[in-house]
């Protein structure tokens, strides 16, 4: 089934064949939407409680919780920042799992070693586990990882989908007569390809008895703060969000403030087709670099059509959360800027700093391109906090 979604490999918003994306977006130019949509009036912040309780098994002193990838091609962000927020707050027992052990490809950059296999991990623990996440997959019908995922749910896993990992999802059959949601891209095609599921937009997360879906890409923060509070309480998660830098994580959201106009689409055209001006934008490995930060940063130079983001080192380095990360160059001489990760700044703060770094190299209207790909709501956002340039 061919489709156009906002992460996928073969999608001209994400990771794929350049040579066609051009003509993709000339199409659109023609096609799509060629009004921008109007801003709607700045959201309230919810005081309701985020999540529901999650059951956890009996016999497991902390809940198990499963992050899952292909290792072919799996997104960035929806992969690396839940697993790190959740590993980092010890509240539970993490796996960073892939079909197979080794490399772990990354869209749209960077690569990453996956020490433990499903196999693996069904030996460790034939029980199952309390919480699988599913990130974006190239490959959303991959039926290796959908047969796994549903055998977790029929152990009583509560499965949750991250952006575009409701696609699998829903191939999985976990979605039948049920309330979710996905990337604001792709909720057309999830009404086409799901139609019992009821789509709602306007919030960031959506909770069903065992099931939870989320918006795109920068959705991955809030939902991983909220499962840190439903499984250890408040207090717990305010202190893993001033770690990060946010001080809401609830699921009120705007759903119509993304999309793309003509100057959206104009400005990936002209990204893309002026190939000589294209950048790499070098980001030095170090042990213990915070991987939400790098994460943000890397995502966010990658999909301007413009740039591209690359890690730069001689070793494979383990993150702070134990992720380890792969070198893709040696030698700075090969990047055009370098872009710091500093160990002592907060992530979101980090990933702030690159997106008003993006827009002065790059231009609003590539900067606005990407915040849509990313769904990052930042006007709302700078309303709420300090968002200095």
């Amino acid at each position: 089934m061919n489709r156009t979604l906002p992460h996928q490999k073969k999608s001209f918003l994400s990771k794929g064949s350049l040579k066609n994306s051009l003509i993709i977006l000339s199409i659109f130019l023609v096609i799509s939407r060629l009004v921008s949509k109007p801003t709607p009036s700045p959201s309230t912040v919810s005081n309701i409680k985020n999540l529901n309780r999650i059951l956890v098994k009996k016999n497991h002193r902390l809940p198990v919780i499963a992050v899952i990838g292909e290792n072919q091609y799996t997104e960035l962000t929806d992969f690396v920042i839940p697993y790190a927020i959740l590993k980092r707050s010890n509240v539970a027992k993490v796996f960073a799992l892939a079909p197979v052990t080794g490399e772990m490809k990354l869209f749209p950059t960077l690569s990453i070693g996956i020490q433990t296999s499903l196999t693996d991990f069904d030996l460790l623990h034939p029980e199952g586990s309390d919480i699988v996440i599913v990130p974006a997959l190239h490959h959303s019908e991959n039926k290796t990882i959908i047969q796994w995922i549903q055998n977790q749910s029929q152990k009583g896993a509560t499965i949750v989908g991250i952006c575009d990992g409701v696609w699998t999802l829903g191939y999985a059959g976990l979605l039948k007569d049920q309330r979710a949601t996905g990337h604001w891209y792709s909720l057309d095609g999830l009404q086409k390809n799901f139609p019992t599921t009821i789509w709602q937009k306007n919030k960031r997360y959506v909770q069903n008895q065992n099931t939870i879906t989320t918006t795109g890409v920068t959705a991955s923060i809030p939902i991983s703060i909220a499962l840190v509070e439903t499984l250890a309480g408040r207090k717990k998660a305010n202190e893993v969000a001033i770690e990060i830098g946010i001080s809401d994580w609830g699921a009120h959201h705007q759903t119509d403030v993304f999309g793309f106009d003509w100057k959206h689409y104009l400005v990936a055209a002209k990204n893309m087709s002026f190939v000589w001006n294209h950048e790499t934008a070098g980001i030095n490995l170090y042990e213990g670099i915070d991987e939400i930060s790098l994460a943000l940063v890397a995502d966010s130079f990658s999909r301007t059509f413009k740039s591209r983001a690359k890690t730069i080192g001689n070793n494979k380095v383990r993150s702070k959360a134990g992720i380890i990360f792969h070198p893709e160059i040696e030698d700075p001489k090969q990047v055009n800027f370098e872009f710091e990760i500093p160990s002592h700044k907060k992530p979101v703060s980090i990933f702030l700093n690159s997106l008003f770094e993006m827009e002065t190299r790059y231009g609003r209207d590539t900067f606005e391109f990407v915040t849509n790909q990313l769904e990052f709501p930042i006007q709302t956002f700078c309303q709420e906090n300090e968002c200095a340039k």
